[in-house]
């Protein structure tokens, strides 16, 4: 791919949008915090942790950055996230953004930095392993507040039986909750995993496997970070209603990338992005949804190509998202 770009006409940018961004990348902390905003968004409080500094001086790099153009804000209950933003391709600072996130993006986190970063994203799963732990028995109940599996089952299966695959020898479920799908990927498919870092939740499915007599499933403890040891090379993995509880979506989808064989899918039902902030206590999301855009370009970072999308409202407010990615046969590809 070309990477030179031409720079922005200074006759069509708001007098000072340049300066401020040009003085925003001047900063070697601001550009820290644009290191670590890679594949993820963060609170100001988890910022200061990770870059161990004070709120009030990380609010104002935060605002700078924000007035730049580099950040987006957006509320998660009662907090704000910060991811990086990504600028409109007719915007004539895009290319300089994209460039400067690109040269970023080149050289590794510091080491302390990064085991920082992997130190709160492990605070993040701890948080959600223990949510479910504490309420395995009002599972079914709470996931009805928002949608359960019947309301998306027969939209999953389609998309599912729509999707060419290059063969049927293994399926792979994350976060199969109670055990619902695993009986029409147990029907397709030679051998299926099915993954889940909650143990309880990991039992209830067992349970129904047992019930239903589904002899070709294997049952792995951990997130997607245990399928490399487990060497898990997958025709299609399915993700339903799991996202919106990960502590890094972005790096769930480098994992299931390399978790799939050349030519498999991908296939990921969640929640667009909502202002229902009850959710987040009452059903222990660590996010209110996701932009359609959000999925498209973690997909992309992971070598993932897109298929088809579907999406359908709910009579509760909240609007469901299902989506198909695809790896390369192409070895050259990423």
């Amino acid at each position: 791919m070309n990477q030179a770009h031409t720079l922005p006409d200074p006759d069509t940018l708001a007098p000072d949008a340049l300066p401020q961004l040009l003085k925003a990348a001047g900063d070697s902390l601001r550009l820290d915090i644009l290191r670590v905003m890679k594949r993820d968004s963060f609170g100001v409080l988890e910022l200061c942790q990770l870059l161990d500094a004070k709120q009030s001086g990380m609010s104002h790099h935060l605002k700078v950055l924000t007035n730049a153009g580099l950040l987006a804000p957006r509320r998660e209950g009662n907090s704000i996230f910060y991811r990086r933003a990504y600028l409109a391709p007719d915007n004539p600072l895009q290319a300089l953004q994209q460039q400067l996130f690109a040269t970023l993006d080149r050289e590794p986190l510091p080491a302390a930095l990064s085991e920082r970063l992997k130190a709160l994203r492990g605070e993040r799963a701890l948080a959600s392993q223990h949510f479910f732990a504490d309420n395995a028995q009002k599972f079914r109940a709470q996931q009805d507040l928002i949608a359960s599996y019947p309301v998306y089952a027969e939209q999953v299966g389609q998309l599912l039986a729509n999707t060419p695959l290059p063969d049927n020898h293994l399926a792979l479920e994350v976060g199969p909750g109670e055990g619902e799908f695993l009986p029409v990927l147990a029907r397709r498919f030679k051998h299926l995993v099915a993954l889940d870092n909650a143990p309880t939740m990991l039992e209830r499915a067992q349970a129904l496997a047992a019930e239903r007599g589904l002899s070709n499933v294997e049952f792995i403890g951990g997130d997607t970070r245990a399928l490399k040891a487990h060497k898990v090379l997958a025709d299609c993995i399915v993700v339903n209603m799991v996202l919106h509880h990960t502590p890094s979506p972005a790096d769930i989808f480098q994992d299931l990338s390399a978790a799939l064989v050349r030519g498999g899918a991908l296939l990921v039902t969640d929640l667009c992005r909502h202002e229902q902030t009850w959710a987040r206590e009452a059903c222990g999301d660590l996010w209110q949804g996701f932009e359609p855009d959000d999925l498209s370009r973690w997909a992309f970072d992971a070598g993932l190509s897109e298929g088809q999308s579907v999406y359908f409202a709910l009579r509760n407010g909240f609007q469901i998202q299902l989506r198909q990615f695809f790896k390369s046969v192409n070895p050259l590809q990423p």
